[in-house]
């Protein structure tokens, strides 16, 4: 019984890994960089394997003996499907920390394949989407009959390389809501709303965003119409309407390159001091036909250290063999509570 993390030694795989390895899971380090993978499995005491995702061969040859893949290396639009494949070949369930809503409905249409396998396809297990797929559960129950999910988003945090990059690929992307049970593309940043943050934080106003949730909530709760809003900055909420005017600039192979080495010039993500001074926020609203309402929050520790949280406790509850066959979502297995039960994390109900 082992898990391998690939991707160990980017900024969510090396956390991950750190705290897998600390908590003595049966860890194999992953990844395509021979040198990088190699000084990360001899730093942590643990195996380290060497492949890339072009070649089935090579990835079949990599999950040897493995029980669980956590799949670290994103954009997962462009690396999620080969992992997945290869698990689906060899046995392995499959677990991720992408936040991408395509993702989330690439792998919920293999859950067929899954079952027959006997794995569990689990995209998602950090602050993509646990959090908020856990808070919408928690709502459905409350109020049972519900007909619209709103789910808010707000951090004091910044971006590691590997967040920064899916949304520099994603810039000038449509958004997307769901509505009457069907994902619908609207544009990005198209409607505002103000929300009452609870605890510290306050009223926010945010705007209209393609967060997972979109996907992973339907499957979750089956309330059909869900959207999700992130809470920024005056200037980035102008800048997020203003960009589809701009799409085919900011995708444009010149700016794309000087986007690329600006990211890569910086820290590869917070340290531990900024993490320690982090905190998120989620607020969930469900409202029935008749009008009634619930409303819930959470306040969460830095994004990065709950990601390392949830995604290490996920891996760990699967390799003791609390996991059902098929796409799942966190909430589905493991419960509207699960948060709670993490470092730092509060919920309150209004």
């Amino acid at each position: 019984m082992s898990l391998l993390v690939y991707g160990a030694y980017g900024f969510s795989g090396a956390l991950i890994a750190q705290r897998a390895a600390r908590l003595g899971l049966p860890l194999i380090v992953a990844g395509r960089d021979a040198q990088r993978t190699g000084t990360l499995g001899e730093a942590l005491g643990v195996p380290s394997r060497v492949f890339d995702l072009d070649s089935p061969a090579a990835l079949d040859a990599g999950l040897t003996g493995v029980s669980v893949v956590l799949h670290c290396a994103g954009p997962f639009s462009r690396t999620s499907h080969a992992m997945v494949s290869a698990c689906l070949r060899t046995g392995v369930h499959y677990l991720d920390i992408t936040g991408e809503w395509q993702v989330f409905e690439a792998v919920a249409a293999r859950t067929d394949e899954a079952r027959e396998r006997g794995v569990m396809l689990m995209p998602g297990v950090g602050l993509d989407v646990v959090p908020t797929d856990c808070l919408a559960r928690h709502l459905a129950a409350r109020l049972p009959g519900a007909v619209r999910l709103t789910l808010a988003l707000h951090t004091n945090g910044r971006l590691s390389h590997g967040t920064a990059t899916t949304m520099r690929e994603n810039l000038g992307e449509q958004g997307v809501v769901r509505r009457g049970g069907r994902l619908e593309r609207v544009p990005v940043a198209d409607r505002s709303r103000t929300f009452d943050l609870g605890f510290d934080a306050g009223l926010r106003t945010g705007i209209r965003m393609p967060w997972g949730d979109v996907a992973t909530a339907w499957y979750t709760t089956g309330i059909p119409d869900i959207e999700v809003f992130a809470c920024v900055p005056t200037a980035a909420r102008i800048g997020a309407r203003v960009l589809p005017w701009f799409s085919g600039l900011v995708s444009s192979k010149p700016v794309q390159r000087w986007m690329k080495a600006r990211i890569d010039a910086a820290a590869a993500g917070p340290d531990a001091a900024e993490r320690a001074r982090t905190i998120f926020y989620v607020y969930g609203e469900v409202a029935d036909a008749d009008g009634r309402t619930a409303v819930a929050r959470l306040r969460l520790p830095d994004g990065y250290d709950l990601t390392a949280q949830t995604a290490v406790a996920i891996a760990d509850r699967v390799l003791r063999g609390e996991w059902n066959r098929g796409f799942q979502t966190p909430a589905q297995v493991y419960g509207p509570d699960f948060p709670l039960e993490l470092e730092g994390v509060r919920r309150e109900e209004a």
